[in-house]
């Protein structure tokens, strides 16, 4: 578990949870973490076993079976101090996890770029629990990301308490094309930005 060296008094406390491909101290993750803590919110940093024993064989390898990953979770929130108010957060399949918590937990979640369906699997959707969430949800997705257009959330009928925010040109990882006029820092910012209200609408 890492934590980020404070900038300035933070009001919540967001447990950060990583993608399948890169670790928490993968560039998209530190980037994140720095900017939520600039904006008053204490970021912590963690990798799910299989992550953790990839790094220590400096060898790839695939993603714990689900069950594995919301134990993990489950065990970092636990050890958090309560000093602060919680919300649950994850990049992709970080976020996939965070999201299946929130309501057992009982405090609201975002996630950042969520893997709606697979890549070139539009039918195969992971959104059923997203249906009947009661824990507010933020989702902060590009618009370009394969793991869900705009056009096909549309179509998911998600409740109220779930908001979609769009990051204009983003794919996956927030990263726009170059004649966007946009770039990755910039949606990395306004992302990290819209969490901080999110996260003071629903918990301060």
């Amino acid at each position: 578990m890492e934590q980020i060296q404070l900038a300035n008094k933070s009001f919540a406390r967001i447990l950060l949870a990583h993608g399948a491909g890169a670790g928490s101290d993968s560039e998209f993750m530190q980037q994140l973490a720095n900017a939520l803590n600039h904006h008053g919110v204490a970021p912590i940093l963690f990798d799910f076993p299989y992550m953790v024993k990839a790094k220590a064989l400096q060898k790839r390898r695939p993603p714990d079976r689900m069950p594995i990953l919301l134990k993990a979770m489950t065990d970092q929130a636990a050890q958090l101090p309560s000093d602060l108010p919680l919300v649950l957060a994850g990049k992709s399949m970080g976020g996939r996890v965070a999201t299946m918590l929130l309501d057992e937990l009982g405090v609201p979640g975002i996630a950042y770029g969520y893997p709606f369906h697979p890549l070139g699997k539009p039918e195969n959707l992971r959104v059923e629990h997203l249906q009947t969430i009661n824990q507010p949800l933020l989702v902060l997705q590009g618009e370009r990301d394969g793991f869900g257009k705009p056009e096909e959330v549309a179509g998911y009928s998600l409740p109220t308490n779930v908001e979609v925010c769009w990051l204009a040109d983003g794919d996956h990882s927030f990263k726009p094309r170059k004649a966007s006029g946009y770039s990755q820092l910039e949606h990395i910012e306004f992302a990290a930005k819209r969490s901080a209200q999110f996260i003071q609408e629903h918990l301060c």
